[in-house]
């Protein structure tokens, strides 16, 4: 044999080798991948069935996984929900969700209207949209971010249930975000165009709204986990609420917290854009306190078209700046 011969021979060895290597790397991405599958169906059946054991009924009705090789895709017709002991129900349209190959722990889901819920103290819901994301960054034990993105959201009673349903609101756009801080859950926010229906709020009219911010619940960890019964004992640090339409704006924030007896603790600036405008909006909307109103907002625009002042309330005694505005009755 020549050394031609053996040098020859060398490169198409690692060929092979190389090709073996590829092959047992698929063998093994495709036994993962059908493994992951069949896992998912069977935690999906044991948690509908541990909800069962519950009196809850739960459903992802046709479940499917797709998506091989190059994803990994999960689908339903339609997600159920429905808790006769608490006489809650929520059901929306079909569920796709994808996480591609590249990016495995960041799927992306596409929700098809409506939701239609139902629960105790409010009549049945029907909330549609043009267009839902959601997305979501895994990580270990919880979400490092969640994410919601919707156009073309609107509210009506549910049609079902009432042969003439109610207009609530309609929104051009809106998004939200909630995300892990240590123990705290982080939550941001924004809407576009909300326009609330007029009989919705007793036939007062408000202008079409835009609104954003970011709030942390405090413990939000733990009480995602379990959910309380009551607001008691619970409190929100907001970084910035912000609710406007043309030139007026206002804008909230501090801390709020409920002690153990319901009572409101809350320590606010609320900052005003343009004054006049804002008073415009309040007169409109609340018309039997439109004297008042006006009144109250022309001191405020002799400070200037971007006064602020603070909102305190001491166990539910609530007062802007050094004027009392009375008692909030302790929450549940």
């Amino acid at each position: 044999m020549t050394s031609s011969d053996e040098r020859s021979r060398k490169p198409r060895r690692r060929l092979f080798w190389l090709a073996a290597f590829i092959l047992v790397l698929f063998a093994l991405y495709s036994g993962g991948w059908f493994y992951l599958a069949g896992r998912l169906k069977t935690e999906a059946d044991q948690a509908v069935a541990k909800l069962g054991t519950k009196g809850i009924a739960a459903g992802c009705a046709n479940l499917a996984v797709s998506g091989y090789p190059l994803s990994f895709a999960v689908s339903c017709d339609s997600l159920a929900y429905q808790d006769d002991t608490k006489n809650i129900a929520a059901s929306t349209g079909s569920f796709n969700a994808v996480a591609g190959i590249t990016q495995p722990l960041s799927p992306v889901a596409d929700v098809r209207g409506p939701l239609r819920t139902s629960a105790p103290g409010m009549p049945p819901l029907w909330i549609d949209w043009d267009k839902l994301n959601a997305t979501v960054k895994l990580s270990w034990p919880l979400p490092r971010r969640v994410s919601l993105q919707a156009e073309g959201l609107s509210g009506q009673t549910d049609p079902a249930d009432d042969s003439d349903p109610a207009e609530l609101f309609y929104a051009a756009s809106a998004a939200g975000q909630l995300a892990p801080k240590d123990q705290d859950v982080v939550y941001t926010g924004s809407f576009s165009d909300l326009e609330i229906d007029a009989d919705a709020i007793g036939g007062r009219v408000l202008p079409a709204l835009d609104g954003g911010g970011e709030a942390t619940l405090r413990n939000g960890v733990a009480l995602i986990a379990a959910p309380p019964k009551s607001l008691r004992g619970q409190s929100v640090d907001i970084a910035k609420l912000d609710l406007s339409s043309g030139t007026a704006r206002v804008t909230v924030s501090g801390p709020v917290s409920v002690d153990a007896d319901g009572l409101i603790d809350a320590n606010l600036t609320i900052k005003l854009k343009d004054p006049k405008a804002v008073a415009a909006i309040l007169a409109g909307a609340i018309p039997e306190h439109k004297n008042e109103i006006e009144q109250g907002f022309a001191g405020l625009a002799m400070l200037g078209n971007e006064p602020s002042m603070p909102l305190k309330v001491v166990k539910g005694k609530a007062s802007l700046g050094f004027i009392p505005l009375g008692k909030i009755k302790p929450v549940d």
